[in-house]
């Protein structure tokens, strides 16, 4: 992303547009609805499916996401027999490669720097969750 300079004083008042129309980014409830939509929507378009449901919140400049149903029937069968640890690698190098993309949208949608994202999966339930810190409150 460019460089941008935002006073860290905790509000949202210093934010700069995101789109380039002069938009203010999205908040509250809309902030989190349009994470969610840009991080489903990379993860369908590198896995070819997206996850049954997912949800985003965000507290301070902290952003979670969670996708549920996130394993393919194949994945599933794999992950229920003796090969988990073989899922789970595949599913890391994915969100390896995905987290650039990952990183690129929320900084998009908040108008704020990533700091730091941390990624983990549970590939006997099939959840993701996705961690953001941004460099100022969202």
């Amino acid at each position: 992303m460019s460089e941008r300079a935002y006073p860290d004083d905790g509000t949202n008042a210093s934010r700069n547009e995101v789109n380039g129309a002069g938009e203010a980014p999205p908040r509250g409830g809309e902030l989190n609805a349009a994470i969610t939509s840009a991080l489903v929507g990379i993860h369908h378009r590198y896995l070819g499916r997206g996850p049954t449901s997912a949800s985003t919140w965000h507290h301070d400049n902290v952003i979670v996401t969670l996708m549920f149903g996130v394993l393919t029937p194949a994945e599933q069968s794999l992950a229920h027999s003796s090969h988990a640890d073989a899922v789970a690698q595949m599913r890391a190098a994915f969100q390896e490669v995905m987290a650039k993309d990952f990183g690129e949208a929320v900084e998009r949608v908040t108008g704020r720097e990533l700091v730091e994202f941390v990624s983990g999966n549970n590939v006997e339930t099939g959840v993701v969750s996705e961690v953001f810190i941004m460099d100022a409150n969202v």
